[in-house]
């Protein structure tokens, strides 16, 4: 008889976050008393630690992270410049970029971040490439191999994080609420945080000099801090720089800061406890960031990049501008500025001639804004707000790899997939139609204008697409180079689309849920309207069903069964509102304003509840579900792939005998429930630490599910059932 041993751990915190359980991967079934403690802890519990980790922010007990392709609008930039190499922060990845020809940066490899990524900073002499990760923390990467960076840090769970500069062994962190964090990161793998700094405000960057680090403060200024000791940052000197303060950069006795109303302001730091403003440069339009090399300060934000002679500080003028849309870093490398820019990604810019700074050659292109997501066969299909369609492989749902682009020629906001083409309503361009028969060569093939397409649907030879000024509009793609508008029937601002049968269900985020028969497609009529309470932003079906996302209040579920009388008959109420639906099965998955996707029990339509939820880097943008896997979009953070645990039942089989053995969490008792079938009963189960020590020990008398875990601290424990045999441990979290 063997034993099945579990691995999970208890995460008991205040955070908002609650995680669960986790089994060893892929490990042969060993009766724990023969088990060498040591070994497993070295073997497999540093590895779970590194996945738990770079996950525990954005996972659940019932939804997994799987895995990403996060590539979004480029916040950051930091250059090496004696390996040409750039680092491009782009949503939530780095691209490593060989820049020995400016004129055309050329990909080397990309790094996946589990947030967005908001600063860098590049330590020359170890070659590590320090991340500030929005609502990931602080991440590491050893990239001595820029073909194969490796991280290095196992995280941490700041929020916040916007910025981080390194000097000596600790990482000084912005995060916006905190203010000043300060981290010893001399163990890479153990990044400890050993001091904190509160700001007046909102830290939003740090620069370091000596003994001293400067915060530039979203609503107070230029906070100037001393951290001679890194365990007690004191604040000991600020200026309040007029305006919103976003970055700061440094030299000499001088800090320069680029403020969001104000421009480039230079302020005399000479004497850390009195910072005194001396002289600005106000900039036509808004600035994010700004650095300084010899007698020139390189300002940029919306609209471009301002080089300003600053060799008299009391009145810095400019000396030239390039423009370009919206910069939000930059680094200075000799003559060039390498810009990161959130439409077209790596710029690099010439200023050999600082009165005529130059665009040198082609830039590196990184996508914008993610909007929506169709998934068929192996291959999801995004639409970019700037880039159009892009084809990724998700054959390995863990390593998502981009294979084809194509640029459309306004705002692509939706994608529907059917047979080899794709489908995209492209705002005011209307319906595009791109032929993805070679994923990685999609072509163009027909265009149909439309006002303003929000959304589209494919249904047999015609395209449903839902136009925010002139209502549902029908359109004939059965010959896919020539798509045909043949009919329409208005409504006040269509915003989501799904076709079931001969109708058409329209989210009109004044009217509500509108129900229209298409069964004529030249022809289609408005038979029926449900309103609901708030804004209906998106729309599923599911049988006799309608789940509508309410922008003021939830989930709101229509019974469509007689569609000329649609009838709400559910809600789930969410004060946070709802923004996209999605649904599969039993399961409703909701995305709210405030970054969350809720899981939701819907097998009572009357009665829904929900089970769970994570939380993306971001806002969603739209959730595709296919099987127990949900493809979620993410504004600034491209492509998330979770999975759905309760959906894939959370249960072991024993396939040469009915044995099933069932785990589930209970989220708000912290604590786990144990269900076995098909053994001989009573068993006994125990629960124990890592020193073997046992924790807690049950008897199990019948099928019914026991508790187990409810007086656990926080930790790493093991479980040992007896009656199973030859079960593989999958790892669930």
């Amino acid at each position: 008889m063997y034993s099945l041993l579990l691995f999970f751990v208890v995460f008991l915190s205040g955070n908002k976050q609650i995680k669960g359980i986790t089994l060893l991967k892929e490990n042969p079934v060993r009766t724990f008393s023969n088990m060498n403690m040591e070994k497993l802890r070295n073997e497999n519990v540093q590895k779970l630690m590194s996945e738990k980790v770079s996950s525990e922010r954005f996972d659940s007990s019932n939804v997994r992270f799987v895995g990403n392709w996060p590539f979004g609008s480029s916040n950051a930039m930091e250059v090496d410049s004696a390996r040409n190499i750039a680092f491009c922060g782009s949503g939530g990845g780095i691209y490593i970029l060989d820049v020995s020809e400016p004129s055309n940066p050329v990909k080397v490899s990309d790094i996946r971040t589990r947030g967005v990524v908001e600063g860098l900073f590049y330590e020359e002499s170890t070659q590590r490439l320090f991340g500030a990760i929005y609502e990931g923390g602080l991440e590491i990467w050893d990239v001595y191999d820029a073909e194969s960076p490796q991280k290095m840090s196992l995280g941490r769970t700041l929020y916040d994080v916007y910025d981080v500069e390194v000097s000596e062994n600790y990482a000084y962190v912005a995060d916006l609420d905190s203010g000043l964090v300060v981290i010893d990161v001399s163990t890479p793998s153990n990044p400890t945080e050993v001091g904190l700094c509160g700001v007046p405000g909102r830290a939003r960057s740090v620069a370091l000099s000596g003994d001293y680090a400067y915060v530039a403060d979203a609503d107070s200024g230029l906070v100037v801090i001393d951290v001679s000791t890194p365990s007690n940052p004191t604040e000991v000197g600020l200026c309040g720089a007029p305006g919103r303060a976003r970055s700061v950069a440094l030299s000499g006795d001088y800090a320069y800061v680029a403020s969001v109303d104000s421009g480039l302001v230079v302020i005399d730091v000479s004497t850390p406890s009195n910072p005194t403003e001396v002289g600005s440069f106000d900039t036509p339009a808004t600035v994010q960031a700004v650095e300084v090399s010899g007698d020139y300060a390189y300002v940029a934000g919306y609209g471009g990049l301002w080089v300003v002679n600053i060799s008299n500080l009391e009145d810095p003028v400019e000396e030239g501008y390039y423009n370009t849309f919206w910069v939000t870093d930059l680094a200075v490398s000799g003559f060039y500025v390498y810009v990161a820019d959130a439409d077209s990604g790596l710029v690099v810019i010439d200023v050999s001639a600082p009165s005529n700074p130059t665009k040198e050659g082609s830039s590196f292109n990184t996508p914008g804004q993610t909007y929506s997501v169709a998934v068929s066969g192996s291959f999801a299909y995004m639409a970019n707000w700037t880039e159009g369609l892009r084809v990724i492989d998700v054959s390995n749902p863990s390593n998502p790899t981009e294979l084809g682009v194509f640029n459309t020629p306004d705002h692509a906001v939706s994608v529907a997939v059917s047979e080899n083409y794709a489908y995209v309503a492209d705002g005011d361009s209307g319906l595009v139609v791109i032929d993805v028969s070679t994923p990685s060569n999609p072509i163009g093939v027909g265009l149909c204008g439309t006002h303003s397409a929000n959304d589209v649907e494919v249904s047999g030879d015609y395209a449903y697409v839902a136009d925010g000024d002139s209502g549902l509009v029908v359109i004939d793609v059965s010959t896919p180079s020539n798509p045909t508008g043949v009919g329409l029937c208005g409504t006040h601002y269509a915003n989501d689309v799904e076709v079931s049968g001969d109708y058409a269900y329209v989210a009109d985020l004044d009217s509500g849920l509108v129900v229209i028969d298409v069964s004529t497609p030249s022809n289609p009529t408005e038979v029926g309207l449900c309103g609901v309470p708030g804004r209906a932003r998106s729309v599923a079906l599911s049988g006799d069903y309608a789940y509508v996302a309410d922008w003021g209040y939830g989930l709101v579920i229509i019974d469509i069964s007689t569609p000329s009388n649609p009838t709400d008959v559910g809600l789930w109420d969410n004060p946070n509102g709802t923004v996209i639906v999605a649904v599969s099965g039993n399961y409703a998955y909701v995305a709210d304003v405030w970054e969350n996707l809720w899981l939701i029990d819907i097998s009572d339509p009357s009665s829904p509840r929900e089970v769970d939820f994570c939380n993306p880097p971001g806002w969603v943008t739209s959730v595709f579900v296919l099987g127990n896997y949900a493809y979620v979009t993410v504004g600034y953070a491209g492509l998330q792939i979770y999975e759905n645990l309760l959906s894939s039942g959370i249960e072991l089989k024993d396939k040469n005998k009915e044995r099933v053995l069932k785990i589930t969490q209970n989220l708000f008792l912290k604590s786990f429930q144990v269900q076995v079938n098909g053994v001989d009963l009573p068993i006994t189960l125990n629960v124990y630490d890592v020193t073997g020590r046992i924790m807690e020990e049950k008897t199990i008398y019948n099928s019914s599910p026991i508790t187990i875990g409810s007086n656990l601290k926080p930790g790493i424990y093991f479980i040992n059932v007896k009656g199973f045999e030859s079960v593989k441990v999958t790892k669930l979290r």
